[in-house]
């Protein structure tokens, strides 16, 4: 077969995995609120970003034409947007003429039963429904054929398949992203700004890995910032995950709630000024500080902390001083250095952004405790860290 009939026939199996998925729309809508408590207004958006992904990966075919398939890939989906990380590794693995193994959350097993119902018909996409976390990565391990793992977890996972690395060409770990953080410097578009971190703070109830917890504002625009986050906030719509207009359900997996209210405790004597617990419903928590440290937390659900600084260098010396080097958005314009710092620790790193939901082709991953890679080269493995694309890294050249 000619490389265009290759790709050819990759990309008329990715469209089949599009339309499979927008089948399924409903059915991960219902399943995705019944598990988790996922709106699903959000879920939907998720299932239309996959789709919307899936037919429009030719547009990576120069990014692998020249590479070599690993063989098996394997992953464990998160909790969090399944669709869309099928869609990311799927597809990358159908484009690149690799085969994905994956196994899905044990906090989500409707959405788990639809997924595989949508592989059924693909021969080298494989879902191991039923195995909890270990068992499936110790099958990994102990498999030959498959020759890349994503993994993810706290950095105590990450460390125990670091020392098992040799069973495979290529491993990534995608540790706790910590608190992605935003600053805004004086001469940030204020609306914008205080726009696009309440959304992206508090979007799904802080349900990605990518939504913010803590925000610095410069105190000459502080007021302004923080005004308008809150007016954001307070129309963002919490309730009944069924109801199309609700943005933020109930939080139904047990371990989201007890961090969240870890963290109430922990961010003390930081002041609530907006939010509350109440059982599985949590409205938007925002907190704000003046001249105590942020906790360095491993967060994950509706939670933001800002505080205002008056010297740029000195709050930027202060977000880069963490384990968790997963990412940060700034908006104004900060000097090259400031720039290059904030590059220099951090995988993801956003200018100004201006997006609801993180556009799928924007590389992803962390570096310090919130990501690194192991890769094969001859008889050495390298290490690396920072973000990535995923279909380019299911080929070797």
């Amino acid at each position: 077969m000619t490389e265009n009939g290759k790709f050819k026939a990759r990309l008329s199996e990715i469209n089949r995995l599009a339309d499979a998925i927008e089948r399924q729309r409903s059915n991960l809508q219902e399943t995705a609120a019944l598990d988790a408590g996922f709106p699903v207004k959000i879920t939907g958006i998720e299932v239309d970003l996959a789709v919307n992904y899936l037919r429009t990966l030719e547009e990576e075919i120069p990014w692998v034409e020249n590479g070599k398939p690993y063989g098996t890939v394997a992953t464990i989906f998160a909790y969090d947007a399944p669709t869309v990380v099928l869609a990311k590794l799927g597809g990358s693995a159908l484009l690149t003429g690799n085969r994905l193994r994956f196994g899905v959350s044990s906090q989500t097993p409707r959405t788990a039963a639809i997924l595989a119902e949508i592989c059924e018909s693909f021969k080298t996409i494989a879902p191991m429904i039923g195995l909890d976390n270990r068992e499936f990565g110790k099958r990994c391990v102990e498999d030959n054929d498959v020759r890349v793992l994503f993994i993810s977890g706290a950095s105590a996972v990450g460390e125990i398949y670091r020392k098992q690395h040799r069973s495979f060409d290529k491993l990534f770990f995608a540790g706790p992203g910590g608190m992605p953080a935003a600053i805004v410097f004086e001469e940030a578009d204020v609306q914008a700004a205080g726009r696009f971190i309440a959304r992206r703070s508090f979007i799904n109830a802080g349900q990605y890995c990518t939504t913010l917890k803590k925000v610095y504002i410069h105190r000459s625009i502080y007021e302004t910032v923080r005004k308008k986050i809150l007016d954001t906030v307070q129309d963002m719509k919490v309730g009944d995950p069924f109801d199309p207009d609700i943005e933020i359900g109930p939080i139904l997996v047990e371990r989201t709630r007890k961090i969240v209210e870890n963290a109430l405790e922990k961010c003390q004597p930081a002041n609530l000024i907006t939010g509350s617990i109440n059982e599985h419903v949590i409205h938007p928590l925002v907190l704000e500080t003046q001249n105590t440290q942020i906790p360095d937390l491993e967060l994950f659900g509706p939670f933001l902390v800002l505080k205002p600084f008056d010297d740029p260098y000195d709050a930027a010396s202060e977000l880069v001083q963490t384990r968790y080097g997963f990412l940060l958005a700034f908006f104004g314009s900060p000097t090259e250095s400031l720039k290059a710092l904030f590059h220099s620790k951090f995988g993801m790193v956003h200018d100004n952004p201006d997006f609801t939901f993180t556009p799928l082709r924007l590389p992803f991953g962390g570096k310090n405790e919130s990501g690194w890679i192991l890769e094969r080269k001859g008889d050495k493995y390298i290490e690396r860290d920072g973000a990535f694309l995923y279909s380019k890294e299911l080929v070797s050249f």
